[in-house]
């Protein structure tokens, strides 16, 4: 005859309902907290920079329901899938196969903290990366000359203008000041002959975000949209802060025009800030190049991590 095990006390009956109650709570509001991300406007700038950590209390309730309360781990598994699709856009990817031939061009990109002192390491520490092209943003006006005097031995081709500059190992032919809506130039394009064919790189450097003061990076942000989007370039590469989370509602103009480069670490490349990255701010979008590697690293003395960029750039032959 088989024993069946005792029927749970009362007073553990209630606390597992209680904690039922209190994930299932905290699972919904989780959930809100999700689809917010896809909200234009200032909730879902907010929401788009708590998703990967969304994931991450997501994770830890999962655990703790499969304690206390796995009635309840079919009902968490709503939030589970909303996030991953809200995360895929934003999620690592893989590199794609140099062609035979071509000359992979090292392209890195770095917010390095205006009146920080640190431009001339941050400038240094990036050139020994082997970058081919070093775009650099928030230059004030000793750092743009520090930048320029630890880069001109390397790199004699260069273009800066308000806030925003470019150095490369290659001719640049072509460089023009853009401004995106606002009343002051905080980007660039400049035109960069590379062994295999001319590339347009646009180095932004995006208005910050702060509570109830957004729409100057917003119209930014549909400013360089619209640039790329009648931009006839065969190959097009854009780097900078964009003061934007990956699924931030706003990246949606350029992403629509250009591939976001997705990182190749395993990461999510979370760039800022730089002590404890929390979010990635910083970004590369392309068009008619193929993405050999991104990652992200620690150079001088700003809160940003830079973006490190390997492309192979088709030929127009």
């Amino acid at each position: 005859m088989q024993h069946r095990p005792p029927a749970p006390r009362p007073a553990a009956r209630r606390r597992r309902a209680r904690a039922a109650r209190v994930l299932a709570s905290v699972g919904v509001l989780l959930l809100i907290a999700v689809v917010c991300s896809w909200v234009p406007g200032v909730v879902g700038t907010a929401a788009a920079a708590a998703l990967p950590w969304s994931g991450l209390a997501l994770a830890i309730v999962c655990v703790l329901a499969l304690f206390l309360a796995r009635r309840i781990l079919l009902l968490l598994l709503v939030p589970v899938l909303v996030w991953g699709l809200a995360i895929a856009p934003s999620a690592p990817g893989l590199g794609a196969t140099p062609a035979a031939g071509a000359t992979p061009v090292e392209i890195v990109s770095q917010n390095v903290r205006a009146h920080s002192g640190g431009a001339a390491a941050s400038a240094t520490e990036l050139a020994a990366t082997g970058a081919d092209i070093i775009a650099l943003t928030e230059l004030d006006g000793d750092s743009l000359t520090a930048a320029r005097n630890a880069l001109a031995a390397d790199y004699p081709h260069s273009y800066a203008v308000g806030t925003v500059g470019v150095w490369s190992r290659y001719p640049i032919p072509d460089a023009q000041p853009l401004t995106l809506g606002l009343d002051w130039k905080r980007a660039l394009r400049v035109v960069v002959r590379t062994p295999d064919a001319d590339v347009a790189v646009y180095v932004l450097h995006a208005a910050s975000v702060r509570p109830g003061h957004q729409q100057d990076r917003d119209t930014m942000l549909s400013g360089i949209a619209e640039a790329v989007a009648v931009d006839e370039a065969g190959a097009i590469v854009v780097v900078g802060d964009f003061n934007a989370a990956s699924a931030d509602p706003a990246l949606g103009a350029i992403r629509s025009e250009l591939d976001w480069v997705r990182p190749t670490d395993g990461s999510l490349g979370l760039t800022w800030p730089a002590s404890l990255p929390l979010t990635r701010i910083d970004h590369a979008f392309t068009r008619g190049i193929d993405v050999l590697s991104a990652t992200t690293v620690r150079a001088g003395k700003s809160d940003h991590l830079a973006t490190v960029t390997t492309v192979s750039i088709r030929s127009s032959d």
